[in-house]
């Protein structure tokens, strides 16, 4: 027998919101302190692989 669902509080929901958002904000922050590392040289921990020019050919 099909019951309906009780609804979910404002609060529980965003609460939950409130975790998404933050989520997204930390791999926002990761990515671009990732990318600032890579601009500037100071990369250790991955390897990056840059295009070099051959003018030897």
């Amino acid at each position: 027998m099909a019951v309906p669902k009780k609804k979910t509080s404002k609060g529980k929901r965003n609460q939950r919101h409130a975790v998404w958002k933050a989520k997204a904000g930390d791999a926002a922050q990761k990515a671009l302190s990732l990318g600032k590392s890579i601009l500037s040289g100071r990369a250790q921990g991955f390897v990056y692989p840059i295009q070099e020019e051959d003018s030897e050919e």
